[in-house]
C-alpha cells in the first residue's frame, strides 16, 4: 500500500532539508521525482548527494511565484505526467509588528501563501488525469501555536492549513486527495546552530515530550504515507510531526 512505482512526483523546496528527505523517500518508494528549487547548482549538488545514495531524482529549476509553468514543464518532461506534488517551499521572516511593515509582509505572504495556491491551480489538470492524485502542502505547526514576534510566517502557514482544508472540500474525489504535513522543530542544516545550542536543548527538553529535535529523514515516512494508496480515505488533514510539541501544556 505504500509503493509508488509507476507515479511521477514533484517537491518544490526539494533541493535541501525536509523537501529534500521527502523527495529521497518517494523516490525510495518507487516515484519518479522531480526536486525544484531557484539555484540551480544547489539542485545539481542534491542531485549528486542522492546519487551517491543510490537515489535517482531529477531537477525543476525556477521561482514557484515567477516560473510555474517552466517547473512543471521539467518536472512531466520525462514521464508526461503527475500524481503528487508536495509543495515544501517556504521562507521566514522574523520581525515583529513593530519593525515588519505591509510590504514585508504582504512579500512573506506571497511566497509562502500565494505561491503555493499558483502551484496548486497549476498542478491540477495533471493531478486530476492521475487515478491517485496526491496534493500535499508542507505547513508548520506555527499554523496552530504561535510565537511572539513572527506575524508573517504564522499568518501564512496558518493560511497554508486553511487552504488544506478547502481544496480538499472543493476538489476531493476518488483520484484526488489534499493534505498538509505540520512539522515541529527538525534539525536540518537551517537549523544545525540552534539544535547544537545546550541552553535552547533546556527548552526542548522542557517543551518537547521526546526531548530532542526531529531528525531530518523522520519526516519522509509523513510524506510517503500521504503519497501512497495507504491513504486513500485520508482528505483535507493535517499530520503533525513534531514529536508531542504542540499536545503538551
Amino acid at each position: 500500500m505504500f509503493d509508488l512505482n509507476g507515479k511521477s512526483a514533484l517537491v518544490t523546496g526539494g533541493g535541501r532539508g525536509l523537501g529534500f528527505e521527502m523527495a529521497k523517500a518517494l523516490a525510495k518508494a518507487g516515484a519518479s521525482v522531480a526536486i525544484n528549487g531557484r539555484n540551480r547548482s544547489a539542485l545539481e549538488a542534491a542531485r549528486g548527494q542522492a546519487a551517491s545514495e543510490g537515489i535517482t531524482l531529477d531537477t525543476a529549476p525556477g521561482d514557484v511565484a515567477a516560473d510555474v509553468d517552466e517547473i512543471l514543464a521539467a518536472a512531466t518532461g520525462s514521464t508526461g505526467r503527475l500524481d503528487i506534488l508536495i509543495h515544501a517551499v517556504g521562507e521566514r521572516d522574523r520581525r515583529g509588528t513593530h519593525e515588519m511593515d505591509a510590504a514585508g509582509f504582504a512579500a512573506l505572504i506571497n511566497t509562502d501563501l500565494t505561491a503555493a495556491y499558483g502551484m496548486a491551480k497549476a498542478a491540477l489538470p495533471y493531478l486530476r488525469q492521475s487515478d491517485t492524485g496526491r496534493l500535499i502542502f508542507v505547513t508548520s505547526i506555527a499554523a496552530f501555536a504561535a510565537r511572539a514576534g513572527d506575524p508573517a510566517y504564522t499568518a501564512a502557514k496558518g493560511g497554508l492549513e486553511a487552504l488544506t482544508r478547502s481544496l480538499a472540500v472543493e476538489l476531493g474525489s476518488d483520484s484526488l486527495t489534499v493534505n498538509a504535513i505540520a512539522p515541529g522543530w527538525f534539525a536540518t542544516e537551517t537549523n544545525a546552530a540552534l539544535a547544537a545550542d545546550p541552553v535552547l536543548q533546556q527548552f526542548v527538553d522542557v517543551r518537547i515530550p521526546l526531548k530532542r529535535w526531529g531528525r531530518p529523514e523522520e519526516i519522509a515516512p509523513a510524506a510517503v504515507f500521504l503519497a501512497s494508496p495507504a491513504s486513500s480515505f485520508v482528505n483535507g488533514i493535517t499530520l503533525t510531526v513534531d514529536g508531542g510539541m504542540t499536545v503538551q501544556m
